[in-house]
């Protein structure tokens, strides 16, 4: 009898402990997307930003970002490229000021 019971209660826990993995699983990919979307969209703000002031420190910060949310296949792709493309622009804003002034400061007054 002791037997019996063991076994008919093992499936019921086993089939508790799959259902609760499913839907522990679901609920951890929907985070993951909304994490990645999250990094596209600072990875978009912190190029543009960067753009502006502090581009030696928000481009490739930016750039991680951006790299970091399409791996992690983000619905906002084109925000992660938008954030991509200005990490990059800001390193190249970089690389002409330093070039021309021979500093890392630069001013619009010019």
């Amino acid at each position: 009898m002791t037997l019996t019971t063991a076994r008919t209660e093992r499936p019921a826990s086993t089939a508790r402990t799959a259902l609760r993995d499913t839907l522990s699983g679901s609920a951890d990919g929907r985070s993951a997307t909304r994490e990645a979307d999250g990094l596209a969209v600072a990875s978009f703000v912190l190029g543009l930003l960067g753009l502006l002031v502090m581009n030696i420190l928000l481009g490739p910060v930016a750039i991680v970002m951006a790299l970091i949310a399409l791996a992690r296949s983000t619905a906002r792709r084109g925000r992660a490229l938008l954030g991509l493309a200005l990490g990059v622009a800001d390193l190249v804003v970089l690389a002409v000021l330093v070039t021309q002034n021979g500093t890392v400061s630069w001013s619009l007054a010019g």
